[in-house]
């Protein structure tokens, strides 16, 4: 009688151990899921703004149609990118287009005196800025998710669940290294 209450007490603190494991994986992986939709929401915000920043540099600079086609064109693939991976290169993209639209506005100082196209800049900045803190955020959920999911014995769990690794949201060293210059 002893060992079986031994035994049902063995296999009560192993069902509790995975009970709290698996919490723990889910708890993890719908944070870094919480974290990735905060970026999406900065993203769109992002997309929204380029639109009316590329119509207030068209009124000053018309003429500059490369430079608003590449700016289109990286807004275009950022915005159908899938995977995160693929949103890091595209936001390459796009963050290199920008800083072109915006070497472009250097030429035209009506344009850098336009309050419209001040407060867009404001914008820009601050939505660019919120896009760092929310990829720092989802990155250091999916770091601790991908930790849970490769440490023992939570491994185990992991794979019976079927509980994956995230891939980080990186940017190139040169450009996580600065955000696109929007002031003059």
């Amino acid at each position: 009688m002893d060992s079986l209450y031994l035994g049902l007490i063995v296999v009560a603190v192993l069902a509790l151990g995975i009970i709290a494991v698996y919490n723990s994986l889910v708890k993890l992986r719908n944070r870094a899921q919480e974290a990735w939709a905060d970026i999406d929401v900065q993203l769109k915000r992002r997309y929204n703004l380029i639109p009316n920043l590329m119509e207030t540099v068209k009124g000053y600079a018309g003429h500059e149609k490369e430079v608003f086609q590449k700016v289109t064109e990286a807004r275009t693939k950022a915005m159908g990118a899938q995977s995160v991976q693929e949103h890091g290169q595209a936001e390459n993209m796009l963050t290199g287009a920008l800083k072109s639209l915006f070497a472009v506005s250097e030429s035209y100082p009506d344009l850098k005196a336009s309050q419209n196209f001040l407060e867009l800049q404001r914008e820009l900045r601050d939505t660019e800025d919120k896009i760092q803190a929310a990829r720092r955020f989802y990155n250091t959920n999916v770091r601790d998710l991908s930790i849970k999911v490769e440490s023992f014995p939570s491994s185990i769990i992991a794979n019976m669940f079927g509980f994956k690794k995230m891939e980080l949201f990186e940017l190139t060293e040169a450009e996580e290294r600065e955000t696109p210059k929007v002031q003059f």
